[in-house]
Order: C-alpha cells, then structure tokens, then sequence
C-alpha cells in the first residue's frame, strides 16, 4: 500500500447500530455536494465488488462459528482492496471521500467487542494503511438501548446485531474513548435528539472543514 500524498478530504461516519448513521449520511452526502465537493461515497466492509461478497459473509447471521481472529482478518482484507480500489485513487485525485464506517469500527467492534488486543488492530491498520487516516470522523452516539430499540424496527438482524447489550455497551465505550483521546480527529455527535438537531450540529462540523 502507498503512502502518496492525498489532496482530496477523508470523512467517516461511525456509532453504534440503529444511531443513524444511513439517514445522516445522505445528509452529509448532499450538504457536501452543494457545497461544491467532488465526492466518492463507500462503505466497510464493502466499497468494492470483493469487499461486498466479504460483507455478505461477515453480517451472515448463519455464520455464528466464525473466530474472532478470521472476523477480524476478513474486515481488514476487505479494507485493503477498498483503499487500493477506491479510497487512495479518489483522495490522490483530490475527491473527498467520504465512508459509512472505517477502521475505528474495527476497534470498536473487534477490540472492544471482541476483545481482541487493540496492540494487534494497530498492526494490521499500520500494514494495510500506511500512515492514511480520515481527517474526521463523525461518532453518531446513543445509549446502547435505544439504538437497538431503532435497529430491531428497521430488519431482521444481522451476525453483529444478534450480540447482547453488553457487547455494544463495550463498543460504544470504545468510541467514545477513541474520541477522547483525539479530540482533533474526533467530533461526537449526539444522535437522541430530533434528525433536525442533530444533522444541525453535523453542519457546524462540516463547515469547519470545508
């Protein structure tokens, strides 16, 4: 993987299920494109015609004996393609990007989730992506309860919506923690209020940036 100098902007979006994460970023999506942005928008795992047939197998609710170690590896394999594929060329031709999740979701849902050691995370993400990270990530949060309340409203659920609260209540602690530690790359967005409200608070965010 390269480490050529990007031109183009990197935006995520993140939280845990039933946040809004769909609704707002088709908010962002537009707010961007009028404001004149040539935008490339993807998601993970997917964004590329090999990472959609690995996201197929990683939400598989029959897949309930996958390890954590092959889910893990499976996100990042997914990763690499979407990058070399999509996400470095976009952002070298100097298209922002923005993605419906990144590699914080895998600290949040294979490290806090899964327990697996965020040592190990770190050294796949420093392999597959160099020194490429998003110049801002959005954490939409919600108390664990009522995202789930909202999630199990829209279809059934998939492999990571069947696990119980207390694995969710890890992965928004992680986010959470993650956003802590890097209030410049950071921006939580608090998603319990009106749809209203909170794309409000995530136009401030996006008028810092352009």
């Amino acid at each position: 993987m390269n480490d050529s100098i990007t031109t183009g902007k990197f935006i995520t979006v993140e939280g845990t299920e039933g946040v809004g994460k769909s609704t707002n970023m088709a908010f962002i999506e537009a707010w961007l494109k009028q404001a004149g942005k040539e935008l490339v928008v993807t998601r993970e795992p997917g964004g590329t015609e090999l990472g959609e047939k690995l996201r197929a197998v990683l939400l598989d609710a029959k897949e309930q004996s996958m390890c954590d170690d092959t889910e893990l590896l499976l996100m990042f394999a997914a990763r690499a393609q979407h990058l070399q594929e999509v996400i470095q060329p976009a952002l070298a031709a100097g298209k922002w990007v923005l993605c419906d999740r990144f590699t914080d979701a895998t600290y949040a849902y294979q490290g806090g989730g899964r327990g697996i050691k965020m040592s190990r995370i770190a050294q796949l993400e420093q392999w597959v992506q160099g020194d490429l990270r998003p110049d801002m990530t959005l954490i939409l949060d919600l108390p664990v309860a009522a995202g789930l309340e909202r999630a199990g409203k829209r279809s059934e659920p998939d492999r990571f919506e069947l696990e119980k609260h207390d694995f969710f209540n890890k992965v928004r602690g992680t986010y959470l923690a993650r956003a802590a530690a890097l209030p410049e790359r950071y921006q939580v967005i608090d998603a319990a209020p009106s749809i209203t409200e909170v794309q409000q608070s995530i136009q401030r965010v996006l008028e810092k940036m352009v």
